[in-house]
């Protein structure tokens, strides 16, 4: 009887089998189009191609930047695991080769790195390479079920018979010792023909990459240590392990009797500052790549590299987000592209685009700088704006081949300056320059003061450096004419030097000593030194002019970029939309939603004025609110009867009857739900000072 009622239960069930789901396909252009935009299709094309660009670049700076570091890595394991004899298979019995591998604190960026490690070492040292994570390896048997996983689940078997007997393997007996006849297997050669498998040495490695070693759990990383240790003969494990500390990390981690079990060589990745000097030099400060940013926007990103993660992929994430932010918000960013396609773009803007560019703040300017009849037809004329708009492209573009070289000079220049007054890095130089006047700031002075009294050699070497990077643009040839030309006359003065110069001088008119009290001594020698006059010898006079010249280059080529024509096309400039949307306060966030719920529920009975508290908003909302205006402590009971008095008003009761204040086991319930939300949200805490009161963690509440 039993089993019938089962199978009744059995086969009244409802069984769905879900076919595969087909994606919608949607339209390519449909991203950054909207009723009254026509150019979407081709700034989402744009758009799409910088991203394609970005992201190619970010990738080859990231293999060059590393390619020293990993060439290291794998001549290591080479030596250690290829070519090595039975006798000689390790320097002292069970030690196994370690590399600590130092990446910094940036660990978004780690991912990258141990991606091109792997396909290094599997291209050109061993197939054998397992990378592992802490949250995967929590005991030693998921530690090394995940190396033997990765290792025979990589296709390299007997023969295609024994592939189920490999995966049984995996399931059931997950040891070290499966692993030595597994690699014995695959590493020998057969002189069976039907037998299938694969020629390799008989000395390849297996390597095992933990890529965040300090996140292991200490006692997992000693077991598995000791357990390979008995096993070197059998097996050439080589260990790499991915610091992001320091290299005391492993004596912290493991004690003196499994670390004496590894031969530790330590190699060192660039920093992260370097990656992104990288970065920025060729993404950022490049004339073929349209998209630029403005100085807050650049200060932002930035700002969120050096002071959350140092993670230059979370950057670069950046620098796509704002291009995405850009095209979609500026209808114009059809022109951010390449100097021919935006010239051939701005001859067929529509009517309505030609009314977007009347309506920039640039164009506005410029057309105050034109005549009267000149701003007539810009005002009036379509054709001739598309032809003025022609015009300010090619200047905008000319503007950007000129500035990045002359930026360079600048900073090569300034960069070994005592104190840095203009900045250590080229990219707070550029900051300064796109956002104001640099000329007109004490940072400059200061700077042309310092190169004022530069020694021959020194200025000879950094006007060099400016005339390579010239050549390198092939641009300005004026100008490196010039360069060389000082260069020629600063290397024909012989015997000359500024220390020279420092004594040489005449006083005009000689010093009278006369009887007088300490001030008037001190006013009489500070005028004799203004009316001081100084002899310069040859060589002051020529840096003189150096230094007139580099000046003028700075005043012509240097302005901010704000100043010209157009720069809304390129330059985004919404730093608060992407302070919004990188750097997010959560508690900010959780504050505005408790104390204006409207905003996030768009519902009209929520909308209140400043100080009230609305009846219909969420029990949550009106116990933060109502917790607003305690102080340190505060009182459970006249809590729970604000609280109540606000639901009365919920339901229309009147505040002075007898019946207002009195609750049900519904509404205490309600209350003390929220008062729990409240504390899990971290603004209330339990306090043993009074049994009957909480303390209060928040203060500055929206």
């Amino acid at each position: 009887f039993l089993s019938k009622v089962i199978l009744n239960y059995v086969f009244q069930g409802c069984f769905v089998f879900k076919s595969a789901s087909k994606k919608r396909k949607r339209h390519v252009g449909g991203y950054l189009v909207d009723d009254s935009d026509e150019n979407g299709s081709d700034r989402f094309r744009i758009c799409q191609k910088l991203w394609e660009t970005v992201q190619t670049n970010t990738e080859v700076i990231q293999d060059q930047l590393n390619k020293k570091v990993l060439d290291s890595l794998a001549e290591f394991i080479k030596k250690h695991g290829l070519g090595c004899s039975s006798d000689n298979w390790r320097q002292r019995a069970r030690e196994i080769p370690t590399a600590a591998l130092m990446l910094g604190v940036n660990v978004p960026d780690h991912a990258m790195t141990f991606r091109s490690l792997c396909n290094l070492l599997q291209d050109s040292v061993t197939p054998f390479v397992v990378s592992v994570h802490a949250k995967e390896c929590a005991a030693v048997k998921l530690l090394i079920q995940k190396v033997l996983e990765q290792l025979m689940g990589r296709g390299v078997s007997v023969d295609e018979e024994q592939e189920d007997d490999t995966a049984l393997l995996q399931r059931t007996q997950c040891t070290i010792s499966a692993l030595c006849q597994w690699y014995k297997t695959v590493t020998k050669v057969r002189e069976d023909k039907r037998t299938y498998t694969i020629d390799f040495p008989q000395s390849l490695p297996v390597v095992v990459i933990f890529k965040d070693f300090e996140a292991f759990n200490s006692q997992v990383l000693q077991d598995f240590i000791l357990i390979c240790s008995r096993y070197t003969q059998e097996l050439p494990f080589i260990f790499i392990f991915g610091i992001a500390t320091s290299p005391s990390a492993i004596q912290h981690r493991l004690p003196h009797s499994v670390s004496s079990l590894l031969c530790i060589e330590v190699f060192h990745s660039l920093s992260c500052t370097q990656h992104l000097a990288s970065v920025f030099d060729k993404l950022i400060l490049n004339s073929q790549f349209p998209f630029k940013l403005s100085s807050r926007v650049i200060q932002v990103l930035v700002g969120i590299f050096l002071y959350h993660d140092f993670s230059v992929q979370n950057f670069v994430k950046g620098l796509q987000f704002s291009m995405l932010e850009h095209f979609k918000s500026q209808p114009l960013s059809m022109l951010c592209c390449q100097k021919q396609e935006a010239l051939l773009s701005a001859k067929t803007l529509s009517k309505k685009n030609v009314e977007r560019i009347r309506h920039l703040p640039s164009f506005m300017r410029y057309v105050e700088t034109q005549e009267p009849q000149e701003q007539v037809r810009l005002l009036t004329n379509d054709e001739h704006v598309k032809e003025v708009c022609q015009k300010l492209l090619k200047n905008l573009h000319k503007y950007h081949k000129n500035y990045y070289p002359i930026l360079q000079c600048l900073h090569s220049l300034t960069s070994s300056l005592p104190k840095f007054p203009l900045g250590k890095h080229i990219r707070e130089l550029h900051v300064s320059c796109i956002e104001k006047n640099l000329w007109e700031t004490e940072e400059y002075d200061s700077a042309l003061q310092l190169l004022r009294i530069l020694a021959k050699d020194e200025l000879v070497a950094a006007l060099r450096k400016c005339a390579e990077i010239l050549k390198s643009t092939k641009i300005l040839q004026n100008v490196l004419q010039q360069l060389e030309d000082f260069i020629g006359r600063l290397e024909a003065l012989e015997g000359v030097s500024s220390e020279d110069s420092s004594g040489n001088g005449i006083i005009s008119g000689k010093m009278e000593y006369q009887k007088t009290d300490l001030f008037q001594l001190q006013k009489t020698l500070l005028e004799k030194e203004s009316r001081r006059t100084k002899r310069m010898n040859p060589f002051e006079v020529l840096r003189s002019q150096v230094i007139e010249f580099i000046d003028s280059l700075v005043r012509e080529y240097l302005t901010p970029a704000e100043l010209q024509p157009l720069n809304e096309v390129c330059y985004y400039s919404s730093s608060g939309v992407l302070r919004q949307r990188l750097n997010v306060t959560p508690r900010t966030s959780i504050q505005a939603a408790l104390s204006h719920p409207f905003y996030y529920l768009q519902n009209e009975s929520l909308k209140t004025d400043a100080g009230t508290i609305s009846s219909a908003a969420p029990d949550l909302c009106i116990v933060y609110k109502l917790h607003l205006e305690c102080g340190r402590l505060i009182n459970l009971y006249d809590w729970l009867e604000a609280f109540l008095t606000v639901m009365s008003a919920a339901e229309d009761q009147d505040t002075n009857s007898e019946e207002c204040g009195k609750y049900d086991s519904l509404k205490h319930a309600r209350f003390i739900q929220a008062v729990s939300e409240m504390e899990f949200l971290g603004f209330i805490k339990s306090t043993k000072q009074k049994t009957d009161h909480v303390a209060r963690l928040t203060w500055g509440g929206c």
